[in-house]
This record gives structure tokens, sequence and C-alpha cells, in this order.
């Protein structure tokens, strides 16, 4: 957490910290909303000090195994904020001293020298057993510890440059102007990594859609879409439209996309977005469910549908540590229920000879290989074809085989997974 070992900490400010920690850890909740409805509700508070109280729920989030064996299984939000703050920040008690009460002096002083034996796999993964378990065949002891440390570290800022708008290299010089330092990725052609982490909601190239926040590894599921110009594509599972922007973009503002979604709010958050991207090819579809009578009109006429499923989100944990434990074996099977129908329905959609990509932020086989294993065995209409050739073909070097499997501690990305299928011409 950069800067917060020398930034002045208040007593308020680590009470509101300690507050939205605790509300945090209820999980009632994703932790972004409830970090967000307190920042509505506390308007005057400065930027550091937001960064503090984030910063640190998160930190205790991606943690919170080891926090508790350090501070005990019971321990309070406080008490896992404050040995968080001594253990994982390294934040002196000198420091802390106007802050504490006298009790918490003596007990952070034996928290400081506390060491742990017999960690088990989950302890030292920072995960549910439940997890470990479901990982551990895919990935190996070794490659689950690497992967854990790399999903325990909080993601870069990723950028993708909007192509209707601007270039790479011009976004990056009109960044450098401003004192931000931007890299290109390893894999995106559109795609750079800033160094800081400054807002940008305000930043001009932002106010006029050049540039968009994204992950890089998300970036790569709209170029295994390739969607041409005056194709009809289809955006099956939307949300609020990161991925339709990228392949309104790839279309040249040319030919229909559709974004389907069930929530009307998360595409009511599309429309402004569509705007600053300069795009008017794009049209968002409200849908109650994946056999929706609107989606039927379109059967057998798109030529390219990307289904990015709703999922466990388990590849995305830098940015979203609270899902490793909101998420349960229960949820994850109601999901794999879920994600196999929405499949279904939208393998309808491909003409003869069009693409089919499905895609999720999931690290779990059951998510993932399973899926595709089975639509495969269950529809002979389709064949797979090699994701590491289509990106190949668009620039992009990554070995990767026949379906892309993107993790932290191998891509500097967020885990993704994708497999690209075509329905045979009769």
């Amino acid at each position: 957490m950069s800067g917060v070992a020398d930034a002045p900490i208040s007593r308020a400010v680590l009470d509101q910290a300690v507050q939205v920690l605790g509300s945090v850890l209820g999980f009632r909740y994703p932790a972004d909303s409830v970090l967000s409805s307190h920042f509505r509700e506390h308007r005057r508070l400065g930027q550091r000090d937001r960064a503090f109280i984030a910063e640190t729920a998160y930190a205790v989030l991606r943690r919170l195994r080891w926090l508790r064996r350090l501070a005990g299984h019971h321990a309070t939000p406080r008490q896992l904020l404050l040995t968080w703050l001594v253990r994982g920040e390294g934040m002196s008690l000198r420091r802390l001293h106007e802050v504490l009460k006298p009790q918490e002096r003596e007990w952070l002083a034996e928290i400081r020298g506390r060491s742990i034996s017999d960690e088990t796999l989950g302890e030292r993964c920072d995960m549910p057993d439940w997890l470990v378990a479901r990982l551990l065949p895919s990935f190996g002891e070794d490659g689950l510890l690497a992967l854990a440390r790399s999903l325990n570290r909080p993601a870069p800022l990723d950028l993708r440059i909007n192509p209707l708008r601007a270039d790479r290299e011009s976004v990056r010089a009109a960044l450098a102007d401003d004192g931000l330092v931007a890299e290109p990725c390893r894999f995106s052609p559109l795609a750079l990594r800033l160094r800081q982490k400054p807002a940008l909601a305000r930043h001009p190239l932002f106010v006029d859609g050049q540039i968009e926040v994204q992950d890089e590894g998300s970036q790569l599921l709209a170029m295994l879409v390739a969607p041409k110009r005056g194709e009809l594509v289809i955006d099956f599972c939307a949300g609020a439209g990161g991925k339709t922007l990228h392949l309104g973009a790839l279309m040249r503002n040319t030919g229909r996309l559709y974004a389907y979604d069930v929530s009307e709010q998360r595409l009511a958050r599309l429309k402004p977005r569509l705007a600053r991207a300069g795009l008017s090819n794009v049209h968002p579809v409200v849908i109650s469910s994946e056999n929706d009578a609107r989606i039927k009109r379109l059967a057998g006429k798109a030529d390219r549908v990307l289904v990015d499923a709703p999922c466990s989100g388990l590849g995305t944990l830098r940015r979203n540590p609270d899902l490793k434990w909101r998420n349960s074996p229960e949820s994850i099977a109601e999901l794999v229920a879920k994600q196999a129908a929405i499949l279904a329905a939208a393998a309808r959609l491909p003409k003869p000879g069009g693409r089919l990509v499905y895609a999720t932020c999931s690290l779990l086989r059951e998510e993932n290989d399973a899926i595709v294993d089975a639509f495969l065995a269950a529809n002979p209409m389709y064949r797979e074809l090699s994701a590491e050739t289509i990106l190949r073909e668009q620039g992009v070097t990554i070995e990767c085989g026949g379906r892309l499997r993107l993790q932290p501690d191998r891509h500097e990305c967020d885990g993704f997974f994708a497999a690209v299928m075509e329905r045979c011409i009769d």
C-alpha cells in the first residue's frame, strides 16, 4: 500500500477504516459496493484518506487467513486492521501510538514478534480450503502457491486505447505530459499499463473517449471474437459494456453490435460510455433470460457471438479479493448450471461459418473446460478453433494452444479462460 507507512493517520480515519472493514467482512455485499456507499456518505474525505480506507480493506481481504492466524480466529475488524498495518505494512508502534488504546500497544508488541508454524496449504495461499482443493489438481502445489502469491497482490492499472479516437503512442505521450508513466503491455496492441494509479474520470483523454480502463487480459477476449467491418455481432452477456466498446471499435463503428444483458441498470451505464467512445453501431437490449424471444429472432444470423459468462470471478482476486470468501461450492454449482444454459442458448445465434467465443474470468475447470467439453460433445455442428492461431493472426504472440488461459503469475494480467468455436457449414 504505497504511502500508507508515511501518511498521517487520524483517529477518525482509522475508525472509518475499521467501520468499512467490519461491513466488508460481513460479506453481504461486494467490497467495492460497500466502499462506494461509504464514500458517498463521506464526501469530504480527501483522496489520501479514501486510499487508506480502501487499500486497507482490500489488503485484509487478500491476507485474511494469515492475519487471523496472527491475531486470532476471533479477532475483531480493528484487530485485523492493526495487525495488517504492523505486520503487512511494517508500520512502527511509535507511528501508531496516538491512535492506539493502552492495551492495544502491548498486544501489538507481541503480534510483531509472533511467528506461525504448521501452516496448511490453504493458509499459505490465503484461500478457503474448498477452493484449494478445486485448484490443486490443475496447478499442483508449487503452481498454486505461485498463483496465490500473484493473486494476493494489488493489480496494476491497465488502459485500452480506443482506435477510433487515438493511437497508443499519442496517448502515451499525452499521459507523459501530465507526469504519468505508461508502458505498452505484453500482448494487447491497444493496452498501456500505468505505473501510478491516478483518478482518470476527469482526465481529458478519458472524457474525450480516447482511453478506457480495462485489464489487458480482458482485451484479448474481443480479439478472439475478431469482428470485421459490417458484420452482425452479439455480446451475449454485455454487463456494463467494457468488451462491447472494444468490439464496436474493432468493427470501426460499422455493422450491428447487439449488447444483451438481463440487467437494465448495467446497460444504462453503457449508454454514456458509447457516446464518449463515438460508437453508434451498438444496440443495447435488456432481456429477461437467455431464452428471451428477442434473442430467437436472430437465430442463425450472427457472424460472431461472445459469451462472457457470469462466473465466480476468481481470476480477478487481485481486484476483488472478497470473491474468494463470498463464493462457495454451492454458488459454483449454481453458476455452472447457468453457464451451460447460457452457452446452449447463445449457440443458436451464429450462422454457418459463424464464430462463438465462450469466456470467463474464472480459474476453475468446472466453469471452463468442463463447460466447453460438454457443449462440444452435445453439439457436433461446432468445431473448435485454436485461440493461439487467431491471436497470432492479429499480431499477438502468446503461447496458449487451443484455449486461452491467462493467469497473473504467468501473464501479468487477470485470470481469464476462453474457447473459440465455429459453426460448421452444412
